[in-house]
């Protein structure tokens, strides 16, 4: 599928699932605007993206403030001159416990990054979105319909709000042609998801108890595969949805060793 002309907003570009969505809507001729907060890390990633024939543009920024939030979109406009798909790919996992009294704080961080923080992007971009009936992919979780795990309460309440707000969000922007859908990953190897959230990074998906149908982990790629064509007009009758990709994990019984 090709995304040439077109113009992409990708938040968490400087790791993980963002910096491979960078990587796949450039070869496919997309401009593309990375955004994180590690001004270096997205600068690598835009020089592995030289010689697709595609611009990058980087917009370091705590999308976490509204203000900069804003000024993602702003810059994105002012570079390209629209916009035509906004990837909500940013995410960080916080672990806390109500009987340790270590919630509140966990929680409003993860809530600002996961749910607040794409909704104020999402808000600034409908203008833009709605001028090239554009569309919007979020990255979610199957957090967002299970918890594996005592401490995982606020994360997968986080997800589960930005799945629920996606909904809306297509209930609202629908007339105007504007498609918003979300995909939910199950582990998924090469991010670093549960390294930043203190785990060893030498984790498998036997040390954890994440077991599925399939017995794998997902990769890079077979995401990079459905947001692209959630954002393509290959999925020009999808919005609203939920794609799930967890090699069955939702479908198994299992528990955190």
């Amino acid at each position: 599928m090709s995304f040439r002309s077109k113009v992409v907003t990708i938040t968490g570009a400087s790791s993980g699932i963002g910096a491979y969505l960078v990587k796949a809507f450039a070869k496919q001729g997309a401009n593309v605007v990375l955004v994180a907060r590690n001004q270096e890390r997205l600068k690598n990633v835009a020089k592995e993206c030289e010689g697709f024939g595609s611009e990058q543009l980087i917009v370091p920024a705590d999308i976490t403030n509204d203000d900069e939030g804003r000024n993602v979109i702003a810059k994105t406009i002012e570079k390209f001159g629209q916009l035509d798909v906004l990837v909500n790919s940013a995410g960080i996992l916080r672990t806390g416990l109500l009987e340790k009294q270590n919630i509140m704080k966990l929680y409003d961080e993860v809530m600002n990054v996961n749910v607040r923080a794409p909704v104020n992007l999402i808000n600034c971009a409908t203008p833009h979105l709605i001028k090239t009936k554009g569309n919007v992919v979020s990255i979610s979780s199957v957090g967002g319909q299970q918890v594996f795990a005592e401490f995982m309460a606020s994360y997968s309440t986080s997800k589960a709000a930005i799945d629920m707000f996606s909904r809306g969000a297509a209930v609202e922007l629908g007339k105007h042609g504007v498609r918003v859908n979300v995909v939910s990953p199950g582990a998924v190897i090469g991010t670093s998801l549960l390294a930043n959230a203190g785990f060893d990074p030498k984790l498998t998906a036997d040390d954890v108890g994440f077991r599925s149908l399939l017995g794998r982990w997902s990769d890079l790629q077979e995401i990079a595969d459905l947001v692209m064509f959630l954002a393509s007009d290959k999925a020009k009758g999808v919005t609203g949805s939920n794609y799930v990709c967890d090699n069955g994990y939702l479908n198994v019984k299992h528990c955190y060793k």
